[in-house]
């Protein structure tokens, strides 16, 4: 080979090595509809989720069914496959039940709450909220609202029931959202969780302090370092108030998205939208935190 031939054969070589590792770091960059599994849950779900909760779901259900449904098939146009609701978002259970219907029910991942108030049965209401959503199973459940010091104990009996819809396989996984950090300290130690849903944001807004639900800004060193012992635990943590319910700007949304999955290294994250705008935007902040 002579000079001029190896010359060239040598700097297509390298251009080829550079391409190659331009498809590398393109195919493996991720997205808010690659797919995570959620620790020892093992279900699937994309990085970004639909919520229905914006002040308990007020802000999606005023947008009526038919304004509602253009949103679900928006954001399922765009890659997103894990829906949340809740008992406690009242309508919007009902709302993404119908909003779901045209999609096959192997292609999306559907999750519920279940308050865990005293007095009531367990089985029964897991079967109310099947109805609710027009769904046989639940790919996550979780036990809403938990939020003082000794809740593992408190709702134990709806952790069994929980189990028991996991045997007759109406609900694929379990998990629990917490609120201040009482119940939130309890996490990681917890066994029984597989999935924990945990406010997270860079300025502490809306998130847990010493008392639930408190109007003061959370500890966000602490919670991170939650966040990190339950994910050491093998939990898959998805987290809400990305947006501080609804108070932080553009640039502070970008911020939270970032921080949510850099810093705290959250699996997946919440948000309630009221427009296609909206979808977008969080579709774009959270590419842009991966980018």
């Amino acid at each position: 080979m002579d000079a001029i031939s190896r010359r060239n054969f040598l700097r297509a070589g390298v251009a080829a090595g550079a391409l190659a590792g331009v498809h590398t770091l393109h195919a493996e960059r991720e997205t808010a509809a690659s797919l995570v599994t959620l620790g020892k849950s093992n279900v699937k779900v994309t990085r970004l989720a639909f919520g229905t909760g914006s002040f308990s779901g007020r802000v999606q259900q005023e947008v009526g069914q038919e304004g509602f449904n253009r949103l679900v098939r928006h954001a399922y146009d765009r890659g997103i496959r894990f829906f949340e609701t809740a008992e406690s978002y009242g309508q919007s259970q009902q709302m993404l039940g119908a909003a779901l219907k045209p999609f096959p029910r192997e292609s999306y991942v559907l999750m519920s709450k279940v308050t865990t108030n005293d007095g009531i049965d367990p089985r029964a209401k897991l079967d109310m909220l099947r109805r609710n959503s027009e769904t046989e199973y639940f790919d996550i459940m979780l036990l809403h609202w938990q939020h003082t010091g000794t809740w593992p104990e408190d709702s134990r009996p709806w952790q069994d029931a929980i189990l028991e819809a996991e045997e007759k396989r109406t609900i694929r996984s379990h998990g629990a959202s917490v609120h201040g950090l009482p119940a939130l300290r309890q996490v990681p130690a917890m066994e029984w969780l597989q999935v924990a849903m945990i406010r997270m944001n860079h300025k502490g807004v809306r998130m847990d302090a010493p008392v639930a639900d408190a109007d003061v800004l959370g500890n966000v060193t602490e919670v991170v370092e939650h966040v990190k012992q339950a994910r050491k635990a093998g939990m898959g943590i998805i987290s809400m108030k990305l947006i501080g319910e609804g108070v932080f700007n553009h640039e502070d949304r970008q911020r939270a998205m970032r921080f949510a999955f850099k810093e705290a290294g959250v699996d997946s994250v919440t948000v309630g939208y009221k427009s296609t705008a909206e979808i977008d935007e969080a579709i774009d902040n959270l590419n842009l935190a991966f980018a």
